[in-house]
């Protein structure tokens, strides 16, 4: 019995290592530059608000990034074309 745990011990640690990193490298992937998500915070439009509200900070940013690749801060939906 105690051979057993010798050996299983050490693999169950190993996999779990395995695991975390994986783990670890989609949070990493996935970080937030604190100077975007601080810009967001100071100048936050109705619909970014609603969204980080909602359906937290991943959405917002979307948002927030749509909204600073168009220069003028328009809308590329269909009611802007329309207007």
């Amino acid at each position: 019995m105690t051979a057993w745990l010798s050996v299983l011990v050490p693999l169950l640690v190993m996999f779990f290592a395995l695991g975390m990193e994986r783990v670890e490298s989609k949070l990493r992937e996935s970080t937030v530059r604190p100077e975007e998500l601080e810009e967001l915070l100071e100048r936050p439009r109705p619909d970014e608000v609603r969204a980080l509200f909602r359906q937290g900070t991943g959405r917002a940013l979307e948002l927030f990034r749509l909204r600073s690749r168009n220069p003028r801060g328009r809308r590329s939906d269909k009611r802007s074309k329309a207007a």
